[in-house]
């Protein structure tokens, strides 16, 4: 099975540290980045020295998530409504560099990337797992496809949505155009450890590549302290 659900890429990336031979490590990522650091920073605390997440808390609260959003937000989610279809898992198969790079627009309309920007995440649109994980993460998260058996125990605690102990800055760009500002406003109470959010003005929803002196300076901070 090819999971794309959030325990699969937690675990990954739990994996990678021990491949990696790193006893602890400041994790720091966006959007499916943000979720995996968010997984081993509330699940495996004594590996992560500091996370630095985009957006704020990422663990998905899959047992709520048939609760209607606000118009405005399920109208930014279409993407992953459409992932739910033949139809879209058909548009992801034959026009994934199309499609992709209207997300990319979307999400971060005040940056004007390059082609050439744009290219060097676009390969690996082409692995052979793409289709089969994004489908099946935009599914799982709305109950609509199962999970992986090997990952059970690890969903069952994500649904208890808990609490990260380790030293946290959540960066936020002020243009997000998929998760809006506010958001991440609340945030502060799924962190029990020392926490501090920053916005990024002009950023959209990728602060690695639109910001990179803000998200590496969270970096350094934590590496700091």
């Amino acid at each position: 099975m090819r999971s794309g659900e959030q325990a699969a890429i937690g675990q990954d990336l739990l994996e990678l540290l021990d491949a990696l031979q790193l006893k602890q490590a400041v994790l720091a990522g966006y959007d499916w980045g943000a979720r995996a650091a968010c997984i081993v920073a509330a699940l495996a605390p004594e590996r992560v020295r500091g996370l630095v997440s985009c957006c704020g808390y990422q663990i998905q609260d899959i047992a709520r998530s048939v609760k209607p959003a606000d118009p405005r937000q399920e109208h930014r989610f279409w993407y992953q409504y459409y992932f739910h279809t033949g139809r879209g898992r058909a548009g992801l198969t034959a026009k994934r560099n199309e499609l992709c790079r209207l997300l990319w627009e979307l999400w971060s309309p005040t940056w004007k990337f390059d082609d050439a920007t744009y290219a060097r995440t676009a390969t690996s649109f082409d692995n052979a797992d793409f289709v089969d994980v994004v489908i099946h993460s935009y599914r799982h998260r709305f109950g609509y496809a199962a999970g992986d058996p090997r990952y059970a125990a690890v969903e069952a605690k994500l649904a208890a949505q808990p609490k990260i102990a380790v030293p946290s800055i959540v960066l936020h760009g002020a243009a997000d155009g998929v998760n809006p500002l506010q958001g991440s406003a609340g945030h502060s109470k799924y962190f029990s450890g020392r926490y501090e959010r920053r916005v990024l003005d002009n950023v959209g929803h990728n602060p690695p590549q639109e910001s990179p002196e803000a998200f590496a300076g969270a970096i350094l901070c934590l590496l700091e302290t």
